[in-house]
């Protein structure tokens, strides 16, 4: 056998060595997402003031178990719309046909964040859990109740918010919220209402304006199904808004795929490719956040 032909197969070999290499790490990362834990970008406003569009956070895949959502199998042209065209109305994976039941399932608890899989256009969502199954939720003016008593609101002394690339603070979203501070530094400062359960848990709310949303007829959350939340009350597409806007009711257990853990960190919008703005753009403060459901200390 020649040099030339025998150098040819070694370079053969070189390549397919490492295209194995990368398929076995490619697996090891899909199954990695799929059944463990999966990084995920805040891209609206509809989690404030919990969450800021900039926010990446991890997401843990095995809280409730696995379902029909659970897995990622990525979508080469949907991914390629996102990265060139910069569409982001198609989702960034295939879904498996729907099923029912989980693996090793487990119920959400209530004020748990959670991802779901939109029933209709397959989307990744984030939102929290208000209401449990068998229960009646309803809303009026921004006060919620379930089976007719009223979840506890306290109201808390306004928020001061990052105002930037990734939150505008829009007069329309946020009236009148877009202020300087003493230092003359501008600001997104909006009302914060609390929201406390009998055992001390609790989380805020933003108290924007008064919308059609802060009125919710009574409705019956049907088993095996949860109703949920953004805490941005006013400016969320969540149950109590119709599809194609928002879920269209309360959501299947099957389609929430997991509940989000901490911030990884955070980017105000200024990012681009020169890479001195890579750490330029991060946002003070917000690394290592828990979303766990905070709880109040109970007195003895």
């Amino acid at each position: 056998m020649s040099d030339a032909r025998q150098n040819g197969k070694s370079r053969f070999r070189i390549i397919l060595d490492e295209l194995k290499g990368f398929f076995w790490l490619l697996l090891a990362v899909l199954l990695f997402h799929s059944f463990v834990a999966k990084p995920f970008y805040i891209p609206s406003i509809s989690m404030m003031p919990t969450l800021l569009v900039g926010d990446r956070l991890v997401v843990s895949k095995y809280p409730y178990g696995w379902s029909y959502v659970s897995p990622t199998i990525p979508n080469p042209a949907a991914i390629f719309k996102w990265l060139v065209l910069r569409d982001d109305e198609t989702s960034l994976a295939f879904t498996l046909p729907e099923t029912k039941g989980r693996v090793w399932g487990s119920s959400p608890e209530r004020g748990d964040i959670v991802i779901l899989t939109h029933p209709e256009n397959k989307q990744d969502y984030i939102k929290r859990v208000i209401g449990m199954p068998g229960e009646t939720i309803e809303m009026r003016l921004g006060q919620v109740y379930i089976d007719g008593k009223p979840i506890t609101q306290e109201a808390q002394p306004s928020l001061k918010l990052p105002a930037d690339e990734n939150n505008e603070c829009s007069s329309i979203e946020f009236p009148n919220a877009l202020q300087y501070d003493d230092e003359g530094e501008l600001h997104c400062i909006v009302s914060i209402v609390r929201e406390k359960l009998p055992n001390g848990k609790y989380w805020d709310t933003i108290d924007a304006s008064d919308s059609e949303n802060d009125n919710v007829r009574p409705y019956n959350i049907p088993d095996g199904h949860y109703y949920l939340m953004g805490d941005n009350r006013d400016n969320s597409a969540d149950s109590r808004v119709d599809w194609p806007l928002g879920l269209g009711g309360a959501v299947k257990w099957e389609n929430i795929g997991g509940r989000a853990s901490f911030i990884t960190f955070s980017v105000d919008g200024t990012t681009t490719f020169n890479p001195t703005t890579w750490f330029s753009s991060l946002r003070s403060g917000r690394a290592g956040n828990s979303l766990r459901t905070k709880k109040e200390e109970q007195a003895e």
